[in-house]
């Protein structure tokens, strides 16, 4: 019971500290006149990231690198499967066939590109100094192409007020590395509580918990009318996670999981990415969101039944 309400408070810290951090860190970025393409390239896309790295390095830090690992993988079923398929159900949109045709082949890679890695049980500092590799230079790329893109993501989701945005990144930063630290600590107690592998917990109960940021922001952006900004974040937090996080976490402790337990996420993730594909119209609509929600539901009955 105690684990309980450690994962709820850790949760509730990491859905607080997610907004302000992505409100304040997307303003200040405005502020300091970053590009607007680059601004919702990448900023946006990586702060909505952070409670997934505050997990990741107090995870590996303890010992515990699966439970960052589920985290991750769980998250980009979550982002795609869940909180683009509940935007959809508000407002259908009109993705940008320029962005996707950019940043979807990564996040197709990115799951398949771990999966080989871990033929031999483990993703260890040589695999993640590779995934590490493939992010740099996905984000060489994206920020050459940003410089001469316009975006609204900072009139949207970014805090106007600079003074506003630095209180707010430094409260969100610190909720986040209070959450990474609760989190981590209720996921071994109930894995321990209940005889579920960390990894199992970090799919599931973590991965909800750490995509509050990418659900608050896709909302927003949704209801402001400016739904692509959505579309972006949580497929650039896609690659970010699998890429960056679970890079940066096999240098500090490399990952042990067995296959069977990492098939259902990343089987999931690469399935849920080909659902979020739009037409020849470049649109997606509320059946594709239904059909999306109804793939998390599906994705989150597996993997316990699996556990």
């Amino acid at each position: 019971m105690a684990d309980g309400f450690i994962l709820l408070a850790g949760i509730l810290a990491a859905a607080a500290g997610g907004e302000l951090f992505v409100r304040g860190a997307v303003g200040l970025a405005a502020w300091l006149r970053v590009p607007a393409g680059i601004i919702g390239a990448t900023v946006a896309a990586f702060a909505t990231s952070a409670p997934e790295l505050s997990v990741a390095l107090n995870a590996a830090s303890a010992g515990q690198p699966e439970i960052s690992f589920g985290d991750v993988l769980g998250s980009n079923v979550t982002n795609i499967a869940l909180i683009l398929g509940l935007a959809l159900l508000i407002l259908p949109l009109a993705a940008s066939r320029r962005d996707l045709r950019r940043d979807l082949p990564v996040a197709l890679l990115a799951p398949v590109l771990t999966g080989l890695l871990l033929v031999d049980g483990r993703v260890g500092r040589i695999d993640g100094a590779v995934l590490l590799t493939v992010f740099v230079m996905w984000l060489a790329i994206t920020l050459l192409e940003a410089r001469r893109a316009r975006d609204a993501t900072p009139a949207v989701i970014g805090e106007s007020n600079h003074v506003r945005a630095w209180l707010a990144s430094a409260g969100g930063l610190v909720l986040l590395l209070v959450a990474g630290r609760l989190i981590v600590i209720a996921a071994e107690g109930i894995g321990e509580d209940l005889g579920i592998d960390a990894f199992i917990v970090g799919a599931t109960m973590v991965a909800a918990g750490t995509s509050t940021p990418e659900l608050a922001t896709t909302v927003v952006a949704s209801l402001r009318g400016h739904a692509e900004i959505g579309v972006g974040t949580v497929v650039g937090s896609n690659v970010f996670n699998n890429l960056f996080i679970v890079g940066i976490t096999a240098l500090i402790a490399p990952i042990g999981v067995e296959w069977r337990e990492v098939t259902v996420a990343l089987v999931a993730s690469v399935l849920v990415l080909l659902l979020a594909i739009p037409g020849p119209a470049g649109r997606l609509g509320r059946r594709r969101g239904g059909a999306l929600v109804m793939c998390y539901a599906v994705y989150v009955l597996v993997v316990i039944q699996s556990a």
